[in-house]
């Protein structure tokens, strides 16, 4: 299984792997992809800088990429507190109260304040972007559309490619348009930020409406090797996948992983929820009693991004705290139904190359 990404990537096999955790990503770079280390949790550039220089020296020197999160439209940047001002206070009653009915104890004494992860900021994601500059990466990618037109050529001009997600073909068009030199096309199955239309649509819209200059990466509804080989029936270059390594042994490695990963393998494709309670961007999550109470009559709606993130920022240190599996707020896409095994990163590729070279090879013998 090869495709022109893999030449222009310079990795082996098509599959992007994106993570927030550097030891799935460093492990999906040794094992033949590119891994894409989600940045948006480093609200310090210094422990970013700190990581990929780990990143560096734990890739083998095989390519990996980094994404950030800049919003087009944000509110007016200030400090975490004069944001925090902006947070009504019933919103703030509401997660205290919903705390307390969970039974969710609070932070232990001598537990660092949670102040939010501004790195949805577009202001502290320019700083992600600095350092990631500073580093031999491969690839830049943006959460939420093309980043501006400064960043792609910064960018550029050291050598490095730049992605973006899209949920349409008309924001695939315009990304192009901006220079971004390849698409994502994320379908309304993936976890975290993703849109309406689903993938078995959306890929091939966007593979006809970008034309054949810019490759096409598949994302949404890919855990296995069949899931892989429909993405480049579809007309896609390869695949971008996140859910999948959540359930990885380099996963477990992260400190929320226990009461995470216990959740994900009792969870099935129906356990997931597209809400904004997460960040204020609509954001596939696992469906739990924490997305419950924020649907319950009498919840208030969620705030735009930051605020949400901001406000809800110290009862997620909590819940995740607590070590219980029904109440984690995680991002997840629909395929953690299909997962029921924890496994090395190196063995979940193997498995998908394995099985996607079979299915093309059953494919072609249907002529």
């Amino acid at each position: 299984m090869r495709t022109p990404l893999c030449d222009l990537l310079g990795i082996e096999r098509p599959i992007v792997g994106f993570s927030p955790s550097e030891h799935v990503a460093a492990a999906v770079s040794r094992a033949g992809g590119l891994g894409v280390l989600g940045c948006v949790r480093f609200n310090d550039p210094a422990e970013l800088d700190a990581v990929l220089d780990w990143m560096d020296a734990n890739t083998d020197g095989r390519p990996y990429g980094v994404d950030v999160v800049m919003p087009a439209r944000v509110p007016a940047e200030g400090t975490v507190p004069d944001l925090a001002g902006m947070i009504p206070q019933a919103h703030l009653d509401f997660v205290e109260r919903t705390l307390l009915a969970l039974g969710v104890p609070p932070l232990p004494d001598g537990a660092p304040d949670p102040d939010g992860v501004i790195g949805w900021l577009h202001s502290v994601a320019r700083k992600h972007v600095e350092v990631a500059l500073a580093h031999p990466a491969r690839l830049i990618a943006n959460a939420l559309g093309p980043p501006p037109g400064d960043v792609i050529a910064a960018a550029h001009e050291r050598g490095m490619l730049v992605a973006a997600l899209a949920g349409k073909a008309a924001h695939a068009r315009a990304q192009v348009a901006s220079g971004v030199d390849i698409v994502v096309a994320q379908g309304y199955e993936a976890g975290g930020h993703t849109g309406e239309i689903g993938s078995m649509v959306l890929i091939p819209e966007i593979v006809d409406a970008v034309g054949d200059g810019v490759p096409v990466l598949a994302a949404g509804g890919i855990g296995c090797g069949r899931q892989v080989a429909a993405a480049l029936a579809l007309g896609a270059a390869g695949a971008w996948m996140g859910s999948a390594w959540l359930l990885t042994q380099e996963y477990a490695l992260t400190t929320s992983a226990p009461a995470v990963q216990r959740a994900l393998l009792a969870a099935t494709s129906s356990d997931t929820v597209r809400s904004r309670i997460y960040s204020g961007k609509p954001a596939r999550l696992l469906k739990n009693q924490w997305t419950a109470a924020w649907e319950q009559p009498g919840a208030p709606e969620p705030l735009r991004m930051p605020l949400q993130n901001l406000l809800v920022a110290g009862a997620h240190q909590r819940l995740m705290h607590s070590g219980r599996p029904e109440v984690v707020p995680m991002p997840a896409g629909q395929v953690v139904g299909r997962i029921s095994e924890i496994r090395p990163v190196a063995e979940v590729i193997a498995a998908l190359a394995q099985e996607a070279d079979a299915t093309l090879d059953r494919l072609r013998g249907l002529r």
